[in-house]
């Protein structure tokens, strides 16, 4: 257990990463199984219960950080924070116009699915273009902690956030459509 014996480590340091946007996904994955394997309640089986509960704390701690690091969205947000930025306020507005008109459309467009005449086939759309719209945002969060703009960082993360949200909206859609197939 000495690998991960520093619970107050980053996540990247844990992982052996170096500290940026673009994460190596075979490096990630691979170092988590070594992780996760250290940890693994079988090898605490006669353990004392202090050792036990240490293990679990570094078995969450690493289930977390995989979860972060592998993911677009809560990656940019925690590497803002190790830049000491503040956390980001999830009520403040957006200010880009065209965004949040576009964000209306998309979201009329998913209202609009279940009376339209083929639903699945709309929501398949309104998906693959929500997956186009996180890609380009992605690239744009890319290139900006590349720039170190942490204010456009700020904003882009909240556009993010919305396009998450109704990703999610939309495959929650498809999922309750395919069951009444």
């Amino acid at each position: 257990m000495s690998e991960t014996s520093d619970l107050s480590r980053n996540y990247y340091e844990l992982f052996e990463l170096p500290v940026d946007f673009d994460i190596d996904r075979a490096a990630l994955d691979s170092r988590f199984r070594e992780l996760q394997q250290t940890v693994h309640p079988d090898r605490y089986v006669n353990a004392s219960a202090q050792e036990k509960r240490i293990s679990l704390q570094k078995a969450t701690m690493i289930n977390e950080a995989h979860t972060v690091l592998s993911d677009p969205l809560p990656r940019a947000r925690y590497l803002l924070e190790l830049k000491g930025e503040q956390a980001i306020d999830d009520q403040q507005t957006i200010s880009d116009v065209e965004f949040l008109m576009e964000q209306m459309e998309l979201r009329e467009e998913l209202d609009a699915i279940k009376s339209s005449e083929d639903p699945l086939s709309l929501v398949g759309d309104i998906l693959d273009e929500l997956i186009d719209k996180i890609e380009q945002r992605e690239q744009e969060i890319r290139q900006l902690f590349v720039d170190n703009q942490l204010q456009k960082i700020r904003d882009t993360i909240r556009k993010f956030q919305f396009l998450y949200k109704l990703r999610s909206e939309a495959e929650s859609i498809e999922a309750d459509l395919e069951q009444q197939l």
